[in-house]
């Protein structure tokens, strides 16, 4: 960037290695960086002064982690304030949709949100160019959409499925500086550098639960309703301890003789909990809404009416399953070439055409 004044980049600090090294990869190639961590708790009125607790991020020493490394790299550093907007549009999200008898996704909703609409807000406040984070992700620029979000290199870390919901400008204004390496690669990155969050043990996936306590943490702001426990022809088996206790798929903590039985189905109006056998969890397709087409012409296309061929996956952890997408009234149909096993109301539903994420939704239920 020699004879040009650099361009500056705000970077989202977690306090773990991905992010640090994102800053250390920026700062290397000569981008103006600013460190920026979020706090999301008013720490004082916790038990445990350190954050959500061990094993979570964006702790109170996450935060001091992402400082130490801001100064190690003679980058200004700064914690911004997002209690009330991440209580409200992530906690309070996640207890609600448990209530609603679906299995929520926070850090979709804390990616979509925090990082993307208010921290990259934040960051052209600073007359930022961009915001960077770690996330295992790249963009490229392309002719015709304009920017490309695809996955990151390392396919046991990619979290493409966790930014469906990026818009064009979006991706024009963000970095993924770690997409393009393996995380034994960012950690030996960290290590030749020095860094304290070179070595440091991951974070769990939801930050403000410590697993396996759903339950427990649900249990302190929702009333249980005890109901009956059912199978799929309607007949009672057992009761339940509350419908926010159970997601389907789930096989433990039932309670029942005659098993093994699973979860099939939370019926929130009647609150009943509907079991059955393993065979009684694979569903033919599903329906969605609240579609984001990352690829307009794939998006175009099927709103259009046309039905495309696309790898659809329906967790996080979910190895993708070819399916015929196509628009259906107010939803979007998927239909799986292969049955999928415990599709699940709440959780996101991602779209892939090789490493490319076309688009992405919220599963609504399962069909067939």
């Amino acid at each position: 960037m020699s004879g040009n004044k650099a361009k500056r980049v705000v970077v989202a600090m977690s306090g773990g290695v991905d992010s640090s090294v994102a800053l250390a990869m920026l700062q290397e190639k000569g981008y103006d960086c600013v460190g920026v961590s979020m706090q999301l708790w008013d720490y004082s009125k916790k038990d445990d002064a350190s954050g959500a607790g061990e094993g979570s991020c964006c702790t109170l020493d996450d935060i001091h982690d992402a400082r130490n490394v801001a100064d190690r790299l003679g980058v200004p550093f700064y914690v911004v304030n997002v209690e009330e907007i991440f209580s409200k549009e992530v906690v309070d999200y996640f207890i609600n949709s448990y209530v609603a008898g679906e299995t929520p996704n926070p850090c979709v909703k804390c990616n979509q949100i925090l990082k993307f609409e208010a921290l990259l807000k934040k960051a052209i406040g600073l007359d930022a160019d961009y915001l960077a984070t770690g996330h295992y992700a790249r963009i490229i620029p392309d002719q015709t959409q304009g920017f490309k979000l695809l996955k990151g290199v390392d396919e046991t870390k990619d979290q493409s499925y966790f930014l469906f919901t990026m818009t064009k400008d979006q991706l024009g204004r963000v970095l993924f500086p770690v997409g393009g390496l393996t995380k034994k690669e960012v950690r030996a990155y960290a290590g030749r550098l020095g860094l304290k969050t070179s070595d440091k043990k991951e974070s769990q996936e939801i930050c403000f639960v410590q697993e396996p306590n759903y339950a427990e943490f649900l249990s302190a702001h929702v009333t249980a309703q005890l109901g009956e426990i059912v199978d799929v022809e309607g007949r009672a088996l057992g009761r339940h301890r509350g419908l926010f206790h159970y997601t389907v798929g789930q096989r433990k903590g039932l309670g029942l003789s005659g098993g093994p039985y699973y979860v099939t189905g939370l019926d929130t109006k009647a609150n009943r909990l509907m079991v059955g056998r393993q065979d009684d969890l694979f569903s033919g397709g599903l329906a969605a809404y609240d579609v984001n087409w990352i690829n307009s012409g794939a998006g175009a296309r099927v709103e259009g009416g046309q039905a495309i061929d696309a790898v659809v996956k329906i967790r996080y952890r979910h190895d993708g399953a070819h399916a015929l997408i196509k628009k259906s009234g107010q939803f979007l149909e998927i239909s799986f070439k292969t049955p999928q096993k415990a599709v699940t109301p709440g959780q996101a539903v991602v779209f892939y055409n090789g490493d490319e994420v076309l688009g992405g939704g919220w599963i609504e239920r399962a069909i067939g």
